[in-house]
């Protein structure tokens, strides 16, 4: 998993097709839209609400934290890593994740890589 700071996240998309069935997991405690870019890209834009939730992966993710906070395990890890707002983080392809938010929310921006 590899990380980084970023500057500020782009408050908006220009071009985009918005998938307007959003994707709801958990009982509704996570949330997300898809997006197709004018390139073709996939995203989902979402918000998580505190708890701790499992993720699979197909293809390989990159998660832009746009507000609040998370933590992180990837799959075979014992390891959480903490993920403030403006950071980035890379799950792998046909794997797996929990993530976790403490209080308040956390929004982010999922790119299928």
């Amino acid at each position: 998993m590899s990380t980084a700071t970023l500057p500020p996240v782009s408050p908006r998309f220009e071009g985009v097709i918005a998938i307007t069935k959003a994707n709801v997991y958990f009982e509704g405690k996570v949330i997300s839209h898809t997006i197709l870019t004018g390139a073709g890209q996939r995203k989902t834009l979402g918000v998580i609400l505190p708890g701790s939730y499992h993720f699979n992966t197909e293809a390989p993710e990159r998660m832009e934290m746009v507000s609040g906070d998370c933590s992180v395990k990837l799959k075979d890890s014992q390891t959480w890593i903490e993920y403030p707002e403006n950071s980035v983080f890379e799950i792998p392809g046909n794997s797996s994740f929990d993530i976790q938010v403490k209080s308040g929310s956390a929004h982010y921006i999922c790119s299928f890589l």
